[in-house]
C-alpha cells in the first residue's frame, strides 16, 4: 500500500520588525486616536507649510509664485561687451532653467567662448540656496554660488539662484534670469560659432504665442502642481498643464517641431520640461495624470529633439545637455518637503526611456533641423 507524504514547510521568518513609540498604547483611554491623528496632522502641516514657503513662495491661496530676477543686465550694453571668453555660466545639471541656457550656448556653438561649469544641489552643504561646487570654482576660487553672490555683488541678500552670467574681467553678475540668458546667447555673434537662428523675425508672433503657453501652463506649470499647498491650486495647476500638454500634441501632430518643421527657441523651452517629465515631475510634483509616454506625437519630439546633431564628430550634443538619472536623484533628495524620506524612484532611467530609439521624424543634421542667418547678421531682441 503506498503512502504519500506532505512536507511540512516552516514559517519564512523576517527580522524583527521596528515599532513606533506606541502611543495609542501609552495614552490608552486618557486620550482618543482620533484626536492624536488630528493633532499630529495638523503639526505637520504646519511645519510642512512653513517649508514650503521657504522653498517656493506662495501665494495666499496656496500657489507657487516664481521670484523675480534681480539681475537683468545684457551683453552688449555699457559695460559688458561682446567679447570671447569674457563671460561665465554657472549651470545645475537638475535644473531647468539652467538647462534651457546650456542648450542655447551648445546650439549655437558657444561654448568656445562663454565659458560654464557645473553646480552641485546640496543644500545640506550650501550656505544658502542650494547651490554647491564639487569642483573648485574657476572664477572666484569659491565654495558655493552664495559666496559668488557676495563676491560679484557685495552686500546682496537675495536668492542665490542659477543659472548665473558672470563678467570674468569686471568680476561683476551680468544677469541671473534664464529667458534674457537666453536671448543675449541667441543674438551673440563671434568668430566661428554657428549661423543658428533660433528666433527668426517672421516667426516671432508665432514664437510668441507658444512661450506665453509654455512657460506658464507647462515650465512653471510642473512647479504650480508640485509646490501647491492647496487642493483648489493644486487642481488648477493640472487641469491648465494638461490642457496646454494637449494644445502642445496637436500641434506636433502638424509639424515637426512646435513652429513649423524647423526647431525654434520654442521648442528649446519645452524640451528642459518634457525630458524631466516622466523621471521626475510625474511622481515627485503629482503630475501623474498622463505621462510624455501616452503622449504619441510630444513622445517622438522628445526622441527627435533629443538625436540633433550639434557640429563636428566630438562637439557637446543636446544628450549631453543632461544626466537625466542624477537629475531625477537630485530632485528627490534635495526637494525635502516634498520627499521627507529621501527616498528615490529607480526610474524610469535614461535606459529606460529609451531616447536613442529613432522615430523616424527626419534627419538629425543641423543643417534641415535649423534656421540660419545671414553671415554677420544680428538676431532680433525679444520679449519673453
Amino acid at each position: 500500500m503506498g503512502s504519500s507524504t506532505s512536507k511540512r514547510r516552516d514559517p519564512v521568518l523576517s527580522p524583527k520588525a521596528a515599532g513606533g513609540l506606541n502611543i495609542l498604547e501609552w495614552t490608552g483611554g486618557l486620550v482618543s486616536q482620533g484626536l492624536l491623528v488630528k493633532g499630529a496632522k495638523t503639526g505637520w502641516r504646519l511645519a510642512w507649510e512653513t517649508m514650503m514657503r521657504e522653498l517656493a513662495p506662495q501665494t495666499a491661496d496656496g500657489s507657487y509664485s516664481r521670484p523675480t530676477a534681480t539681475f537683468t543686465s545684457r551683453i552688449g550694453s555699457a559695460g559688458f561687451p561682446a567679447e570671447s571668453g569674457r563671460y561665465h555660466l554657472y549651470v545645475g545639471n537638475a535644473c531647468p532653467w539652467c538647462h534651457r541656457v546650456l542648450l542655447a550656448l551648445v546650439l549655437r556653438g558657444l561654448t568656445g567662448h562663454v565659458t560654464f561649469s557645473w553646480l552641485t544641489d546640496d543644500p545640506e552643504r550650501a550656505s544658502r540656496g542650494g547651490w554647491v561646487f564639487d569642483q573648485p570654482d574657476p572664477v572666484f576660487g569659491r565654495r558655493d554660488l552664495r559666496e559668488v553672490y557676495d563676491t560679484a555683488s557685495p552686500g546682496y541678500r537675495g536668492r542665490c539662484t542659477a543659472p548665473l552670467l558672470v563678467d570674468k574681467i569686471a568680476r561683476r553678475i551680468v544677469n541671473n534670469e534664464s529667458s534674457q540668458i537666453l536671448q543675449m546667447l541667441n543674438a551673440l555673434q563671434l568668430p566661428g560659432c554657428t549661423p543658428v537662428e533660433l528666433y527668426p523675425r517672421e516667426l516671432a508672433m508665432q514664437i510668441d504665442a507658444v512661450n506665453d503657453l509654455v512657460y506658464d501652463k507647462i515650465n512653471n506649470g510642473v512647479y504650480k502642481s508640485g509646490f501647491a499647498t492647496t487642493q483648489a491650486a493644486y487642481e488648477r495647476a493640472q487641469r491648465e498643464l494638461y490642457e496646454a500638454l494637449d494644445i502642445v500634441e496637436e500641434r506636433l501632430a502638424r509639424h515637426r517641431f512646435l513652429v513649423g518643421d524647423r526647431f525654434t527657441d520654442a521648442d528649446l523651452r519645452l524640451f528642459p520640461t518634457i525630458i524631466r517629465f516622466d523621471a521626475v515631475y510625474a511622481t515627485l510634483f503629482k503630475c501623474c495624470q498622463r505621462r510624455v509616454a501616452d503622449y504619441p506625437n510630444l513622445s517622438a519630439w522628445l526622441h527627435d529633439v533629443w538625436q540633433i546633431q550639434v557640429g563636428a564628430p566630438g562637439s557637446m550634443q543636446v544628450r549631453d545637455t543632461i544626466d537625466i538619472d542624477d537629475a531625477r536623484c537630485s530632485y528627490f533628495n534635495s526637494l525635502f518637503p516634498l520627499n521627507p524620506g529621501g527616498i528615490v524612484p529607480t526610474g524610469p532611467t535614461l535606459r529606460e526611456l529609451d531616447l536613442d530609439h529613432d522615430v523616424q521624424r527626419g534627419t538629425h543634421c543641423m543643417s534641415s533641423i535649423f534656421h540660419t542667418r545671414e553671415a554677420g547678421g544680428l538676431a532680433e531682441s525679444y520679449a519673453r
